[in-house]
């Protein structure tokens, strides 16, 4: 995947130790009380713009000063260029934050519904014998949750990856 979207394989390192850090931090959340650090704002923000800052020191040693063309679309009329680099240089920016906040989003909405569920079958477990056996389809409902949120932190990771690829091509090719 590495080489098909970024055309070397000297990334395959970092993208590698990335997807796995994320991967299995996200996979530890789901064990009962346990802490995902993917659901704190500052990491994956913090982590985001490393890598933002990362790509765009790549970018600059690729480049040197060409890489600034990439904030002025091709063809752009002289009266529009101060307001359209202004604009590419938020959206650049813009990226790092989507990135981050989309990782924090998706682990805390998941592990918060658990936490929800997962208090309320336990106040439903502990009444009385006949509303504990009632208990046992929406328990079931909860054990498939879990399923689909170990997917999800799956796919978490494979989307941060995969975005991040995504941006080191932007800053290799200059698109």
């Amino acid at each position: 995947m590495v080489k098909e979207q970024l055309g070397k394989e000297i990334y395959l390192p970092f993208i590698y130790s990335l997807f796995f850090f994320i991967l299995i931090v996200n996979l530890i959340g789901n064990i009962p009380y346990s802490y995902t650090i993917t659901t704190s704002v500052i990491v994956t923000i913090g982590l985001s713009f490393t890598i933002l800052t990362g790509v765009t020191i790549l970018g600059l040693y690729l480049h040197q000063f060409n890489f600034f063309s990439y904030f002025l679309p091709s063809g752009t009329p002289l009266a529009l260029v101060p307001l359209l680099v202004v604009i590419e240089t938020v959206s650049y920016l813009a990226r790092a934050l989507s990135l981050g906040i989309r990782l924090f989003a998706n682990m805390v909405a998941g592990h918060s519904l658990l936490k929800i569920l997962s208090s309320f079958l336990y106040q439903m477990f502990s009444s009385s014998y006949i509303i504990s056996i009632l208990t046992l389809l929406p328990f079931a409902l909860f054990l498939a949750l879990c399923g689909l949120e170990v997917a999800v932190s799956i796919i978490q990771a494979y989307v941060f990856v995969l975005l991040v690829m995504s941006y080191i091509k932007d800053a290799i090719y200059l698109h």
